[in-house]
């Protein structure tokens, strides 16, 4: 039996939790509220019954201060029920947005890392925190709207047909022209139009942060944000349709909604003129023209009403679509975590027969990888750009879980250990760490946050970092990015090889570790490397060949495939791939810029 699918809206209360039950009181208190915004209509109605029944002698009409003092009660009454109204939908909407942050929180913390890589943090951050703002309105405003809406057009229908029902209907066409022309602007066809909205919205968010990212490379270029093809699109994009909903949908619809509900007294007026010769031939005319004044003051209220429900129906359409971008996020893929995790036995890893392949792609960018790397060893993964390193590489602490094949940490199936003991197992420097706008000591504690100041002083030591703290203002206090404190690329590599060296993690994957480094700082780096790798099993993978020559184990891998593997001196000797691009690489070195004067 297919399963009834939840409504946007009871989605949208279930994140509510415990405080689903505020919303639900709120909603009854603007219910009430609007219904006592009625009554000082009522009361200016009744003044001006009793001043019609004794005119010409208005100091006859003795309860006219009663119905001001009762008019101004139930003004007040209505403010206070209404204020009391939306403390409690506020108060469930903002945990409302809460609970939905959190949930996005917790369910993108189990999707593995490499989702980050193809879905940039500005469109997550748009999604998740941009959206759930977005229910906030909804839940705090719009649906107490709506309700308190619908009760006063309920206690509308009752007034307007209990006096003369011809009047009524005549006040009601406004009402009925006024849906008709939300209906035209939301409906149909255009129901669509508010969902591209956000995805333009979406895409521009995203390509403005990679924008914002990028601009290093826009001044030392001189480009313009016109070079910035992506970025410009995407404006160009959200404004084309932006213009479009505004000026070729709203346009004339909404200025037919205004022009009816500002002006539904209009269709009171002829009403009355074709009832009034009646109303005169039977003697009923001060009755008559009682009635008139009783719908006149009500079609005011016609107006408040419709413009409270477009304004909700428009947050209807807002909140849905922010909830189609909430789920985007929660539909992200997590990790699948065993019911009976296995620990592993020692720090070898191993790759059985793997292929993997990333989504969307046509050709695998691993097929059929195998090779081992015993406790201890230090394997270099090496080859032309696009090989398969890193993706090798990634898949051990499963940033990734493989296509088909098993990687094995300590003769255990990686998806068959917990999560959080194979991060444990593992420490990564990759070529483009990144640090926290924090001190030194956090950015290197966040590896292990019970650390002590006197061993992360330690970690810092053995990476090399010494010189780095006595230039520092406060030494590994001293915060990053504020007043003129910053490092350089090659300084931020040793801090980030301090954090791995103070997770000892018995298996370490450097990825392209000295990749940014001078030399000054590579040489520093080198040393740091003796450090963290000192009885460790490593992973490491370059494109720099003098820095694997050492390796136990070099293994090379060519568009997925492994082409060969052995020590440094079998390859050479074997005259392969290996020996071509370490041919190549001995010819770059020595290769220099040289300068000849012509004689003159």
């Amino acid at each position: 039996m297919k399963e009834k699918k939840q409504s946007d809206l009871a989605v949208l209360l279930g994140y509510a939790g415990s405080h689903k039950g505020l919303t639900f009181l709120g909603l009854g208190l603007s219910a009430v509220a609007m219904v006592l915004g009625m009554l000082p209509y009522i009361c200016i109605w009744l003044v001006a019954r009793d001043l019609i029944a004794v005119a010409p002698n208005w100091t006859q009409a003795l309860g006219i201060a009663r119905y001001g003092w009762m008019a101004f009660a139930f003004s007040f009454a209505g403010i206070l029920v209404y204020f009391a109204a939306l403390m409690c939908t506020h108060l469930a909407a903002f945990r409302t947005a809460s609970n939905i942050r959190k949930a996005g929180m917790a369910h993108l913390m189990k999707a593995p890392l490499g989702f980050f890589d193809s879905n940039a943090s500005g469109l997550l951050r748009n999604r998740l925190d941009g959206a759930a703002s977005e229910t906030e309105t909804l839940l705090a405003h719009n649906l107490a709207d709506i309700v308190g809406t619908l009760a006063m057009f309920i206690a509308m229908l009752v007034l307007m047909f209990v006096y003369d029902w011809r009047m009524g209907a005549a006040c009601l066409l406004a009402a009925v022209v006024s849906v008709a022309a939300m209906a035209t602007m939301m409906g149909g066809k255009n129901a669509g139009l508010m969902a591209e909205y956000q995805a333009a919205q979406d895409t521009m968010s995203k390509a403005g942060t990679e924008y914002v990212r990028g601009i290093p490379v826009v001044k030392v270029f001189q480009q313009t944000v016109y070079s910035f093809k992506a970025f410009k699109q995407a404006i160009e994009d959200y404004s084309a349709k932006a213009e479009h909903y505004q000026a070729d949908v709203c346009k004339v619809p909404q200025a037919v909604n205004l022009t009816f509900t500002e002006g539904a007294f209009i269709f009171l007026v002829p009403a009355a003129l074709l009832l009034a010769p009646g109303a005169l031939k039977s003697g009923n005319f001060a009755t008559f023209v009682t009635n008139f004044a009783f719908y006149a003051v009500f079609s005011a209220i016609i107006s408040t009403a419709l413009a409270k429900i477009m304004f909700a129906a428009s947050g209807m359409m807002l909140a849905s679509t922010a909830l189609g971008r909430i789920n985007q996020v929660m539909s992200a893929p997590t990790l699948p975590v065993t019911d009976h995790p296995q620990t592993p036995k020692d720090n070898s890893v191993v790759f059985k027969n793997v292929s993997f392949t990333y989504d969307g792609a046509e050709l695998p960018a691993l097929d059929h990888v195998s090779f081992r790397v015993e406790p201890g060893q230090t394997v270099a993964l090496v080859g032309p750009s696009g090989g398969g390193k890193t993706t090798a590489a990634s898949l051990i602490p499963r940033f990734w879980d493989v296509s088909s094949g098993t990687v094995e940490v300590g003769g255990v199936d990686v998806r068959e250990t917990d999560p959080h003991v194979l991060m444990d197992q593992v420490a990564f420097v990759f070529q483009n760490n990144r640090l926290f706008k924090a001190s030194i000591l956090e950015n290197v504690r966040a590896a292990r946050p019970e650390a002590t100041k006197e061993e992360v002083q330690r970690a810092l030591s053995a990476a090399q970092c010494d010189d780095i703290l006595e230039k520092l203002p406060q030494g590994m206090d001293t915060v990053i990015g504020t007043e003129g404190t910053y490092l350089s690329g090659g300084e931020q590599q040793r801090v980030a090889l301090a954090r791995a060296i103070l997770k000892d993690a018995p298996i370490v994957v450097l990825d392209e570790a000295t990749a940014f480094a001078d030399p000054e700082n590579e040489a520093m780096i080198q040393k740091a490397f003796a450090a963290l790798t000192k009885d460790r099993t490593v992973i490491m993978i370059a494109h720099r060949l003098s820095t694997v020559v050492g390796a136990d184990k070099i293994i090379v891998l060519d568009s997925g495939k492994v082409s060969e593997q052995g020590t440094h001196e079998e390859l050479v000797a074997a005259g392969g791939l290996y020996a071509r691009m370490w041919a190549d690489y001995n010819q770059a070195v020595q290769w220099k810029i040289s300068a000849e004067k012509e004689a003159q």
